[in-house]
C-alpha cells in the first residue's frame, strides 16, 4: 500500500502540490494498487480539495 507520507519522505525535492501530483501519478503507473492519505501535504499551494485531487491523480482521472 502506498502511503502519502512515504512519497513525501522519499521525494524531498518536491516543492509544490503540482509536483506531488506528478509523483503520485508516476507511482500509480508503476503498478501500485492502493493509496492511503495519512498526512496533509506541506506545500503552500495545497488546495482546499487536496484529498480529492490526490485520489484522482492516483486513480488516473487527472492527466
Amino acid at each position: 500500500m502506498l502511503m502519502l507520507s512515504d512519497i513525501l519522505v522519499s521525494n524531498k525535492e518536491l516543492e509544490s502540490f503540482e509536483e506531488l501530483l506528478s509523483a503520485i501519478q508516476e507511482v500509480a503507473r508503476q503498478g501500485e494498487r492502493f493509496f492511503r492519505i495519512d498526512v496533509k501535504p506541506p506545500f503552500s499551494d495545497t488546495p482546499d480539495d487536496w484529498e480529492d485531487r490526490l485520489e484522482a491523480a492516483f486513480s488516473g482521472l487527472v492527466r
